[in-house]
This record gives C-alpha cells, sequence and structure tokens, in this order.
C-alpha cells in the first residue's frame, strides 16, 4: 500500500481538518512540480491537472485507516480522484478536484495559506 500523502488545503497543520493526521507522521512541506490549478472552492480548495501552477502542502506517513477516513471526507470517488505523485520521499497521493466548472477563482500562488 502506497502510505503517503500530500494535503494542500484543510487537512494542513492548523487548518480544521488537521485533527485527522493526529496519528501521521509530518514528514515537512512540500511543492510539486508546475503543472496544476488551484482553485477557491469557498470554505476549502480543490487542485486540478493542467497549468502552470506548483501547489504548496505537506507530506504525511498515513496508515490504511488514515487513508479511509481521508477518502470519506475528500468524497472520493465522486467528489475527487486519488492519484500518484513523484516527491522527494517517494511516491504520494494527492487528490485532485473533478468538477471544475470555470467560474471558480484561482488562488494564483497554489499556496492556500497566504
Amino acid at each position: 500500500m502506497l502510505d503517503l500523502v500530500f494535503v494542500y488545503g484543510t487537512l494542513r497543520r492548523g487548518q480544521r481538518n488537521h485533527y485527522m493526521l493526529r496519528s501521521s507522521s509530518f514528514l515537512g512541506l512540500h511543492v510539486t512540480e508546475p503543472g496544476y490549478t488551484m482553485l477557491d472552492l469557498g470554505t476549502y480548495p480543490g487542485v486540478v491537472g493542467g497549468g502552470h501552477c506548483a501547489i504548496t502542502g505537506e507530506l504525511y506517513r498515513i496508515t490504511a485507516t488514515t487513508l479511509a477516513t481521508l477518502d470519506e471526507l475528500e468524497d472520493y470517488p465522486d467528489r475527487y480522484d486519488r492519484v500518484v505523485f513523484a516527491t522527494e520521499h517517494g511516491r504520494a497521493w494527492i487528490y485532485l478536484y473533478r468538477y471544475q466548472t470555470g467560474s471558480e477563482r484561482i488562488i494564483v500562488c497554489g499556496d492556500w495559506l497566504r
């Protein structure tokens, strides 16, 4: 099982859903390669593939139980897809938003906390 996850929104340290990662190991900050777009979805962000932006977030080592909990939060596979990408710690999951309408505001810097 792949046991790394990259989080970029409400699961980051200090954010409202971070408690879901309380039993996970924080590996550090990570910035993706450019190739994404971050959307402002109101109370949380969504990232879609395509674009020229690098996304800032955090990497965690997680258990299968935590992954199942995150899948529920992210409404996977209905609202978000879970895909693999390369990091300095190995391959990690990232949740990508599935329903871009074109009316969402783009977060230009790729960092939801900025």
